[in-house]
């Protein structure tokens, strides 16, 4: 482990200088610097060689989930130690890979994961820069270079592999940690199981995370109508043009005020997720509307996680997409008072209740999600063209908590789609650090985002894009 961490630091020395040795990299540059395959310790089983996705792991059509936990430095802390943290990473990977073994393969198809140990494409890539300044004033075009792939809808994932990481260290010993995994078989709280069994193994934790993979088993593959008919419904929902991403970040007194605002008007006890979902939605529809110059019907699609309502014991560590989609309609001719909105949302994620998840599982399952998929194009058909907005909720799934031996991170972040000329327009909504607030990162087309961003209903409850870091936090964080 010596050899290597000096050897790391020799490149480092040189990795900011150019061909001439003269000039230094601009501000935050990143540079790669090694890359390797990851294997699991152990070989996976002959009779587990090949991991058959279930019903709904099929039908996803995004590429990856993109996560980045950022950890500053402590007092003390360099470059030097976070090279040999990084070996501590990569050992401790190689042992979680082991009990993942499907996170150690590639994508063999559209129906299952070639669990080949072909490993985890591991890299390590230098930052000109000190993260804490990176995190007092987030720029959102670096955030995509922290990752070790950007997901794009017009690739094709076959042959890919699964689990895809990028260690980035900054000049003051900072890391962040981004991954980009399939979400062919993981969601948001499954990558939150394999992080916790990951951070769990590098610090030695008495805890050990076995991971659940009878997800097939419960949501059965049965023939392509389900997967054909929701990839027809994806594809109707990509956008073309030029997709901005922002950031509103909603403090605990600001939710506090939507929800008495809601209540005011007749809601009972409406959440955090159903308040601020439905005031995104209600200025994102003005921001269209605005935009294309004409009042436009929308929905509101939310992505549901089924764990909860499962009577599974170990749903909580179960591994796949358990998720259904839920779909709130509001017609051009409605109007939007806030509390409207938030009954819209709530009826439409109470469908998916514990009722709906029993059918849906088993052999017969598929009917009704078949069902559900219908239901969700006749309603949208009947009114014709309908402007769609969708939303997964991250909140209270613990990535916060994800603490690998040096403290747990200052800011957790998804991928930023600025840029992008293929699309959807789709709302990520992630814990603030202090477990109360909610960060709504938004991705619209840019002309309705520059709408949006100056609508005063929406900036009276969120802030546009500050810093993640919280009140006296700074004094706490090394250079």
């Amino acid at each position: 482990m010596a050899w290597g961490v000096a050897y790391l630091l020799h490149i480092y020395h040189l990795a900011f200088l150019d061909l001439n040795n003269i000039s230094l990299l601009s501000a935050m540059e990143t540079k790669i610097i090694s890359k390797e395959n990851i294997k699991p310790t152990s070989p996976t089983p002959s009779h587990l060689t090949t991991f058959n996705l279930s019903a709904i792991d099929q039908i996803i059509i995004t590429p990856y989930v993109p996560i980045i936990l950022y950890y500053p430095s402590n007092n003390g802390d360099n470059t030097n130690q976070a090279l040999e943290r990084s070996q501590l990473l990569k050992k401790s990977l190689s042992e979680t890979l082991t009990r993942f073994y499907p996170l150690a393969g590639t994508i063999k198809n559209d129906l299952s994961i070639d669990c080949n140990d072909i490993g985890a494409n591991y890299i390590v890539a230098l930052v000109h820069g000190r993260l804490v300044e990176f995190l007092q004033h987030p720029d959102h075009r670096l955030i995509n270079t922290f990752l070790p792939c950007v997901p794009s809808f017009n690739e094709s994932s076959i042959g890919n592999r699964v689990t895809n990481v990028q260690v980035n260290i900054f000049e003051c010993g900072g890391i962040a940690i981004g991954l980009c995994i399939s979400h062919k078989i993981l969601d948001g709280a499954a990558a939150y199981t394999f992080l916790k069994g990951w951070s769990n193994m590098a610090r030695g934790a008495e805890e050990v995370v076995y991971p659940n993979f009878t997800t097939p088993s419960l949501f059965p593959a049965k023939g392509s109508w389900l997967r054909d008919t929701f990839m027809v419904l994806g594809e109707s929902l990509l956008k073309e043009g030029k997709c901005c991403t922002r950031r509103f970040v909603f403090g605990p007194d600001a939710i506090a005020r939507l929800r008495a605002k809601a209540e005011s008007n007749g809601v009972q006890r409406p959440t955090r997720v159903e308040v601020v979902s439905s005031l995104i939605w209600k200025c994102a529809m003005a921001a269209t509307n605005e935009a294309c110059g004409i009042q436009k019907p929308s929905s509101l699609s939310h992505w549901v996680n089924l764990r909860p309502k499962l009577k599974s014991t170990f749903s909580n560590h179960l591994i796949g997409n358990i998720v259904w989609i839920s779909n709130a309609v509001c017609l051009a001719s409605e109007e939007t008072p806030l509390h409207s909105l938030v009954n819209k949302v709530r009826e439409s994620i109470s469908k998916i209740n514990v009722e709906f998840v029993e059918k849906a599982q088993g052999d017969e399952g598929s009917f009704a999600m078949q069902k559900s998929l219908q239901e969700l194009g006749e309603i949208t058909g009947s009114i014709g063209a309908i402007e769609n907005y969708g939303f997964t909720s991250w909140c209270r799934m613990g990535f916060y908590e994800i603490d690998f031996g040096w403290g747990k991170p200052s800011w957790v972040t998804g991928i930023v789609a600025e840029g992008a000329q293929v699309f959807i327009k789709f709302v990520t909504l992630m814990d603030t650090k202090s477990g109360e607030g909610i960060e709504a990162w938004v991705n619209l087309d840019e002309s309705e985002m520059e709408i949006l961003k100056k609508n005063q209903e929406l900036l009276s409850f969120a802030s546009l894009d500050p810093s993640p870091l919280l009140n006296g936090e700074l004094g706490a964080l090394g250079a």
